[in-house]
């Protein structure tokens, strides 16, 4: 007996015996289940779901829509209108102004906005956005089924755009979980809910659209989505297919008010954590590491010799804890807590993320070696305010000089006035720059000063000679410049060539 073999198996023409015969019928049944899995998988990912009815029924529950209101006062200090004398409507102004001045009280004017919410525990808390309630004297939440309850509220964030409210109810309330956003990919499902243009509960569905969006925020990490949000979506969730909140819809960009498919929601990373701050301190304790800092471009990683443009570059390092545990403005912060930076962004959001006096190690890039320092954080909260200090002043006589396209001198009384430099600033001047030259380009103008060139501090003409010559002396292409305009600091590379 013999039979067709698969052309790449080499087969003995003689009858199989029933060992083998049971092994390849084994092989094939499991290589159709493989096969089919494969199939069922494949169709699961890529095709959409069949009805959102199901899942719409199991979040309704969850999702508020809220009414505030706001007493406006009544402007008594504007101008009332000039009339003519022997205007017909003169009587008529007269008794109204009249009636302006006899003390009588004014009625002040109500406001009201709509947004969107939902329910985190059965116990009442609801979270929404910070300019849905944000002055808003009475605040009213209404629920899916039609009951209404006053809420309080508990905190608030702007720099997240965040609230958490508080209603108190007699039965426990349904409420759902905070999913994961950072599993999110662009294509996934997401679905919307909310009370867009006070049309009360309305539910769209859509995709992620992008990943990591900032707007305008310091701790923005924004998912984009095509789903329909509109004015009165602000607040409501951003659900995925398991029914879990991973965003909460804060924006749209549109030229006309309405959706076109570009939807903003703060992650679900981002607000969990503001959300358990508020419910424990009522207010935000975010850590502060004390420095300023800007991007590692390519041209500032070659001149400081660093191999990739990754990391935060210190511009800045003021009294804080940063200072306090020997991290200086030059260095380039490369690991923070275990984790590796690869800009600002991330940097910022990492501190801002971790425990207020929590000691971490941070790695930084420093004269061509690493080192690790150990810095116990502050509270950005408390921190605001702080201002850097400044390095003590050496006068120096009046010099000017042509080079790197610019023209820079020492600092001189008249100079210190007429730029409002603090009584110790030090540094070298920005008189002029050569509007064709690279320092054009890249942003320096007049009245800029120069404190650092090479990582090293410069108060004289022959200082900022010297980096030159040893920057080119070391086989660099560029010179990084410590700059700072109006008191703000920031790093340039400037060409050697």
């Amino acid at each position: 007996m013999s039979y067709q073999a698969h052309p790449l198996v080499r087969v003995e023409a003689q009858a199989p015996d029933r060992g083998f015969m049971l092994w390849r019928t084994g092989l094939a049944v499991l290589l159709g289940i493989a096969f089919l899995l494969g199939q069922t998988l494949t169709a699961s990912a890529r095709s959409a779901p069949e009805s959102f009815a199901d899942l719409a029924d199991q979040i309704s529950p969850s999702v508020v829509n809220i009414t505030t209101s706001t007493n406006v006062a009544r402007n008594t200090q504007q101008p009332m209108p000039q009339v003519p004398e022997g205007s017909p409507f003169e009587d008529f102004f007269r008794d109204f102004l009249d009636r302006q001045e006899d003390g009588s009280p004014q009625r002040p004017r109500r406001s009201s906005a709509l947004g969107s919410g939902f329910v985190i525990s059965e116990d009442g808390f609801i979270v929404t956005n910070n300019h849905v309630i944000e002055g808003a004297d009475e605040i009213q939440i209404e629920f899916f089924s039609g009951r209404e309850l006053d809420a309080t509220v508990v905190g608030t964030d702007p720099n997240t755009d965040i609230a958490l409210l508080k209603v108190e109810s007699d039965t426990p309330l349904p409420f759902v979980p905070f999913g994961n956003s950072d599993v999110m990919r662009v294509g996934d499902w997401v679905m919307a809910m909310g009370n867009p243009l006070g049309q009360g509960f309305s539910v769209s569905a859509g995709i992620v659209s992008a990943r990591n969006r900032a707007l305008s925020g310091t701790y923005d990490d924004y998912i984009q989505t095509d789903a329909a949000i509109n004015r009165g979506n602000s607040g409501g969730p951003l659900f995925n297919m398991q029914g879990e909140v991973i965003g909460v819809n804060t924006a749209i960009l549109s030229p006309n008010g309405g959706s076109i498919g570009i939807g903003f929601a703060m992650s679900s990373a981002v607000v969990t954590k503001v959300v358990d701050q508020l419910q424990e301190f009522g207010e935000t304790r975010r850590g502060w590491l004390g420095v300023r800092i800007q991007d590692v471009t390519p041209d500032v990683a070659e001149a400081i010799g660093l191999e990739e443009a990754a990391g935060a570059l210190v511009t800045d390092v003021p009294e804080g804890p940063a200072r306090e545990a020997g991290m200086e403005a030059g260095d380039v912060i490369m690991s923070f807590d275990g984790a590796d930076v690869a800009d600002t962004r991330a940097l910022v959001r990492r501190v801002g993320n971790t425990d207020v006096g929590k000691a971490v190690r941070v790695i930084v890039f420093r004269e061509g070696s690493t080192q690790t320092l150990r810095i116990t954080l502050g509270r950005r909260e408390t921190a605001e305010g702080a201002v850097p200090a400044a390095a003590p002043n050496t006068p120096e006589a009046p010099a000017e000089k042509d080079m790197m396209g610019m023209s820079v001198g020492t600092i001189t009384p008249e100079l210190r006035e007429q730029l409002s430099l603090d009584a110790d600033a030090e540094g070298l001047v920005v008189k002029d720059v050569d509007e064709t030259s690279e320092a054009y380009e890249k942003g320096l103008r007049a009245g800029d000063l120069i404190t650092e060139a090479g990582q090293q501090k410069v108060s004289t003409l022959e200082d900022l000679d010297t980096r030159i010559s040893e920057a080119k002396d070391a086989g660099r292409k560029s010179l990084l410049l410590l700059v700072r305009r109006a008191g703000e600091p920031r790093f340039v590379a400037l060409s050697l060539e």
